[in-house]
């Protein structure tokens, strides 16, 4: 059984850091890009970054870039985002994914459709 577990979730003021932390279980049989997306009340679900299996490769929305850092370990089936200078548009919950296509035709293709599995979110509120 496949699961993601995302911690690290919490309310910052404006201009705060936040670690945010996923670690999978259950994936041992074939090689994965690992991302975050999130969804602000009211909105769709969007991409926030996304890292290839062995981080040779990133991709960001351009709405984080600069701001946003995705990174993995494998050993420890984790990803991690660390988001500095947060603003209160960035206040939504936060979800780990998975998705082997992405990994095979790379991370511009880190979509909601090519996604295979999701974590259960966690909650970033950004206060202004």
């Amino acid at each position: 059984q496949v699961q993601l577990l995302e911690s690290g979730g919490g309310l910052v003021q404006a201009g705060g850091s936040l670690r945010l932390s996923c670690v999978a279980s259950g994936l041992t049989d074939s090689t994965y890009a690992m991302g975050w997306f999130r969804q602000a009340p009211g909105k769709e679900r969007e991409f926030v970054a996304a890292i290839s299996w062995l981080s040779t490769s990133t991709n960001y929305a351009d709405s984080v870039k600069g701001r946003f850092t995705i990174s993995r370990d494998n050993a420890k089936n984790t990803v991690y985002l660390q988001m500095n200078s947060l603003k209160p548009e960035d206040t939504a919950v936060y979800y780990c994914a998975t998705s082997r296509t992405a990994q095979v035709i790379g991370l511009t293709s880190f979509w909601v459709h090519n996604i295979d599995y999701w974590g259960q979110g966690t909650q970033v509120t950004v206060s202004s």
